[in-house]
């Protein structure tokens, strides 16, 4: 997670940069430019779902779930759908709010589920470690 939250910021600031223009470089306030405040705001959660969206849907896992090996279907084993990655992301929010609970919920879980999976119908595996080649064998 928190690779993929390094990655989110930098997208983030990128963003927040364009907008920087239209408010003089100053700091977007919610009393100094509504519209442009809640445009911003929107923006922040579509490069949220865009990023997760676009990473669950082609590849089944992002960047530093990658790097873990791990990967995210669905629990008939496809790759997740765009309403899929929707509803994950919503019932990880849900997983957040009571002091991420629904996290910790994996700790008891028989089958080590957060909220999030079992509200979105899916499960992240743990994939096998990739085997080297021999590069000198041809």
């Amino acid at each position: 997670m928190l690779y993929d939250a390094l990655l989110l910021l930098a997208l983030w600031m990128i963003v927040t940069a364009l907008f920087l223009p239209f408010t003089g470089g100053e700091a977007l306030r919610w009393t100094t430019a509504p519209a442009l405040f809640v445009l911003h705001k929107l923006a922040m959660a579509a490069i949220v779902v865009g990023f997760y969206g676009v990473f669950w849907t082609r590849q089944g896992h992002t960047l530093g779930m990658a790097s873990w090996r791990l990967q995210l279907v669905r629990l008939d084993g496809a790759r997740l759908t765009w309403a899929d990655t929707l509803r994950r992301l919503g019932a990880a929010v849900l997983s957040w709010l009571p002091a991420g609970l629904g996290w910790w919920w994996c700790l008891v879980d028989t089958r080590k589920r957060t909220w999030h999976d079992v509200l979105s119908q899916t499960r992240v595996e743990l994939l096998p470690p990739r085997r080297r080649g021999n590069a000198a064998a041809t």
